[in-house]
């Protein structure tokens, strides 16, 4: 009998975003022990944000995630997307974990990590990949309306934004909200559950 093909799961991300971080490490935790595989997506907290009124804080934010996003981009288009989940990994690794700034060192550190040509880091500067971010964050995006942020899933047709949660799940506890989350998604007119956080990101 052959092997059930394991279900796609698309993740929109943006390496700017913690939160989202740990959400992907959650997932990723999910794909060892469900039959899913996990398909990488550039979204842009700086595309969502650059029409709205945002604190002063945030706007140098906004202005610093176009460049990793623009470096996913060029691998993605050299490449494949296959490489986008591996890159994210080390711009992650070292934003989160590592407190490292985005800059040349930054990128061209995480694309040799992960096995890529580290003149790539050329992108982070060039508006060149622009149409592209827009374009992969418009069909995150469009997926479930303007109202949320990163990271999206979809699974067998069911999208939605999150879950939100700190520290990433591991082992049963992770395939658990798993199911949960994936069963609520798939619920006709079902549009939101939240309440408010009372944690930072924990990073382990």
């Amino acid at each position: 009998m052959a092997e059930e093909a394991p279900t796609p799961v698309d993740f929109w991300f943006d390496t700017l975003c913690p939160w989202a971080w740990m959400t992907s490490r959650w997932i990723l935790e999910v794909e060892k022990q469900r039959p899913i595989e996990v398909r990488w997506h550039v979204m842009s907290l700086s595309v969502l944000n650059e029409d709205k009124e945002v604190p002063e804080e945030y706007r140098q934010g906004i202005k610093d995630g176009w460049g990793p996003a623009r470096v996913c981009i060029a691998a993605e288009q050299r490449y494949s997307s296959e490489v986008l989940g591996r890159l994210y990994t080390e711009m992650g690794t070292r934003r989160h974990h590592e407190k490292q700034s985005f800059g040349r060192p930054f990128y061209e550190e995480s694309l040799t990590a992960a096995g890529l040509d580290p003149a790539l880091a050329d992108a982070a500067e060039s508006t060149d990949y622009d149409d592209a971010v827009r374009a992969s964050h418009k069909d995150g995006i469009d997926r479930v309306g303007q109202e949320v942020g990163t990271p999206v899933i979809e699974v067998e047709g069911s999208a939605f934004f999150g879950p939100v949660v700190s520290p990433a799940p591991r082992g049963e506890a992770a395939v658990k909200l798993w199911d949960g989350v994936v069963a609520v998604a798939a619920t006709d007119g079902f549009f939101e559950l939240k309440r408010s956080r009372t944690r930072d990101p924990i990073f382990d």
